[in-house]
């Protein structure tokens, strides 16, 4: 597995399911279209691409340039890389027909044209049997009273405001996200307030 130091953007969970096997990186989805009328979403990866920097990898029939062209216009260029899927005919297994354009999207790539695609785009690649950075783990936002408990809807919330970061991330998406932008000490030290006291 190859970790990847910028964030991966791409349309959907089957195409971030599918990525998640091969690199090690923080996938953001678009949610389709859907981060046209989010100015939420829009605004978390501005901040991922100036953190981080992005990468656009979306599907290559006319939905997915038109995603990708939003992008270009609506994120400094000079903070985003384009990772291209060539045009394969075909339908993904999970979908019963093609879609209508008939062509493969990222979901149904083989796992060597993708990371090719990547490869091109020129991501900043590491092969992972370097110690990866500490990371915040499921554990310890349920520690810190953030997911699994009564009130860590609330918790969660609080934080999200403080921090700037989109009011509907669920846990396992804010964990994605607190860990793309910030390192674990810093984490430590913004959460640590929000510890729930003892016999809560």
């Amino acid at each position: 597995m190859i970790h990847i130091d910028e964030v991966i953007v791409v349309e959907g969970r089957y195409d971030k399911n599918t990525l998640s096997q091969l690199v090690d990186a923080t996938i953001v989805e678009t949610d389709g279209f859907g981060v046209f009328s989010n100015a939420e979403k829009l605004a978390l990866l501005r901040r991922l691409a100036d953190e981080r920097g992005l990468v656009v990898l979306t599907d290559s029939d006319g939905a997915g340039f038109v995603i990708r062209n939003f992008l270009k216009g609506a994120i400094d260029p000079a903070r985003v890389k384009h990772a291209y899927i060539p045009d394969v005919r075909g339908k993904e297994k999970r979908k019963a027909r093609p879609g209508k354009e008939g062509k493969l999207g990222v979901e149904g790539m083989k796992p060597e044209v993708l990371l090719a695609a990547l490869e091109r785009a020129g991501v900043t690649a590491l092969a992972t049997q370097r110690v990866p950075a500490p990371r915040l783990t499921k554990a310890e936002l349920y520690a810190f009273g953030l997911s699994g408990r009564p009130d860590s809807a609330a918790r969660r919330a609080a934080l999200l405001q403080k921090l700037g970061l989109p009011e509907r991330l669920a846990p396992n998406a804010l964990l994605d996200v607190l860990n793309a932008l910030y390192s674990r000490e810093q984490l430590l030290a913004l959460l640590a307030p929000e510890t729930p006291e003892k016999g809560e």
